[in-house]
Formats: structure tokens, C-alpha cells, sequence
């Protein structure tokens, strides 16, 4: 078991290795993505809206080292002995010069407690340079690389509108194992025509490509997304909690149990979300998919390779 817990929370991985709480914050480097300038496509993902996906994020009016030091003073009560890990969240982290890469990443660490880097990329904006920077980084402090893989199927990623084929993906995950830089990749459920034994395949395929975390994530039909636009004319039906809560559960009882689980849910801005309305209350949500184990007797890893 993980601290009591039936899979391999992030907590428990962080704790091990520093031996104390850390905390991620996080903030909003200023960039942009391939999938909005016109290098890849003009209107980003189909559920992205225009804050690349960073609701929660610090703003980009100010400073990273000042999005950090507001967050770390609103929660210094709570855990005033904690370190940070700061994550660059929104849009495509690594899409821009090296100069200035290594600018942005050097002020978020030169913040006093912070230990540590999560980056959020593309897979296509990973090249020689970016590597190599990544993998100096990699050397001096702790380090990981989100991807938003969210479906190994062609047809998932189409409707997405990914921008890239997943050989793409296997080729970043190759490159980034080469350095030793931990990886997190991102997964969507309920993308439409998408049935439990796809989403399976690709809970499998991650399994073989050493990844080292996971975020599991609901689809979030929000306002002012061409999700949204695409819902409002084709609706498409939206699982219940119990049915995502069951969906997770299979995910991680199929998933290597050395994998390490960021995310399990998300909750979506309320003045923003149109539905699913229920994902408003993670803590429900996370108390439900913990319970299920517990009441079934269920682990992580517990059908791992048994699809």
C-alpha cells in the first residue's frame, strides 16, 4: 500500500523523496502553442479555451517569481514549512528560445523554497535544443515533463484536434527516458465514441512506455471552447459521477502500479463550466473513486497487463 491509500498518489511519491510536504503552484509563463499561432493549427484543442487550459494558474501580469511568492504567501499559514514545485501549466511551456526557456525556468527557481520544475508541453515542441536544456535542468534539480496525450486513437485525436500523430508522442517519451527526465502524461475520458475498452488501450500502451505519472482527467465542456460550440448542436452523452468514478477505477486497477497518479479528477472554473456540473466537487469525486477501492478491495496494478 501507498501510505494506506490503494494506488500511487503523488503525495505518497513526493514524501518519499523529499521527506516532507511539497505543494505544486501554479503559474503562467507567458507562452503560447503551435495548435493557436498557425504553426500547427489557428484554434488550439477543441476543449481548450483562451487560457490554454491554466483556469487555476497565477496571472501573467506579473512576474513568475511574483506569481509565486503571492501564492506561497496565501499559504503560508497552512504549511509554513513546505516546498514548492513550481509548474508552468498553460499552453506549451517549452515553445519558445532557449534563452528564454532558461530565463523563465532560472526565475521560478531561484524562488526561495522552490525545489523543483513540472513543465506542460507538446510532444512536437521537444527538439534537440529543448532536450538538452531540459536535461541540464534535469541534473540540478527535480524535474518532470507533462504531455497531453489524451488518447492513443486516431479518431479521438481528430476530434481533438492534437495536432500531432502519436508516433510523435513515442518518439518524446523515447527521447525523454534517453535523459532520465520523468514524464506525466495526460488522459481524457469520456471523448465521444470513445468506449472503456479504447480508453483501456491506452491506459495499456502507456504502461509500455515508462512513463512515470499520470493525469486522468473528465472532459470538461466549457464556455467559449469550440467544445462547447460542437455540444450545443451534437450533444453528446456526458458520463454521471458514478459511471467516471467506475471508469477511473478500472483505469487503475489495469495500470502499473510504479506509475505515479497526479490526477484522478479536475474541476473546471464554475462562472465557466457547462457541464458535467458534478465535477464542481472534486473532494466528492476523490472520496468516491478511494471508497470503491477500499469497499472492493481493489489496488493499482491489481489487472496490470490483463486487458
Amino acid at each position: 500500500m501507498w501510505y494506506n491509500k490503494h494506488f500511487h498518489s503523488l503525495n505518497y511519491e513526493l514524501k518519499e523523496h523529499f521527506g516532507e510536504k511539497i505543494i505544486k503552484l501554479s503559474i503562467d509563463g507567458g507562452f503560447t502553442c503551435p495548435n493557436r499561432d498557425g504553426s500547427v493549427g489557428n484554434k488550439g484543442c477543441i476543449f481548450c479555451n483562451d487560457t490554454g487550459s491554466g483556469d487555476f494558474a497565477g496571472s501573467r501580469s506579473d512576474s513568475i517569481k511574483k506569481q509565486l511568492e503571492k501564492q506561497i504567501e496565501n499559504l503560508k499559514n497552512k504549511w509554513p514549512n513546505a516546498k514548492y514545485i513550481a509548474y508552468f501549466q498553460n499552453f506549451t511551456s517549452t515553445y519558445d528560445s532557449i534563452p528564454n526557456l532558461k530565463k523563465k525556468y532560472e526565475e521560478a527557481l531561484s524562488c526561495k523554497n522552490v525545489i523543483g520544475l513540472a513543465i506542460a508541453t507538446r510532444p512536437d515542441c521537444l527538439n534537440q535544443d529543448i532536450l538538452d536544456l531540459l536535461s541540464q535542468l534535469n541534473k540540478k534539480t527535480y524535474l518532470w515533463i507533462e504531455l497531453g496525450l489524451q488518447s492513443i486513437h486516431e479518431h479521438s485525436a481528430k476530434f481533438i484536434r492534437r495536432g500531432y500523430p502519436l508516433k510523435t508522442f513515442d518518439i518524446a517519451i523515447n527521447n525523454l527516458n534517453k535523459y532520465n527526465i520523468k514524464t506525466v502524461s495526460h488522459i481524457i475520458l469520456n471523448l465521444p465514441n470513445e468506449n472503456t475498452k479504447e480508453v483501456l488501450q491506452t491506459i495499456n500502451y502507456l504502461n509500455s512506455k515508462s512513463i512515470w505519472g499520470i493525469k486522468i482527467h473528465m472532459l470538461h465542456i466549457l464556455k467559449n471552447t469550440d467544445l462547447f460550440d460542437f455540444y450545443s448542436t451534437r450533444p453528446f452523452k456526458i458520463m454521471t459521477e458514478e459511471e467516471y468514478v467506475n471508469l477511473v477505477v478500472k483505469c487503475l486497477q489495469h495500470l502499473d502500479p510504479n506509475i505515479t497518479i497526479h490526477r484522478m479528477t479536475g474541476d473546471g472554473k464554475k462562472s465557466e463550466l457547462i457541464t458535467p456540473i458534478w465535477t464542481l466537487n472534486k473532494r466528492s469525486v476523490l472520496n468516491n473513486i478511494d471508497k470503491t477501492l477500499r469497499q472492493k478491495n481493489l489496488i493499482q496494478g491489481d489487472k496490470y497487463l490483463n486487458i
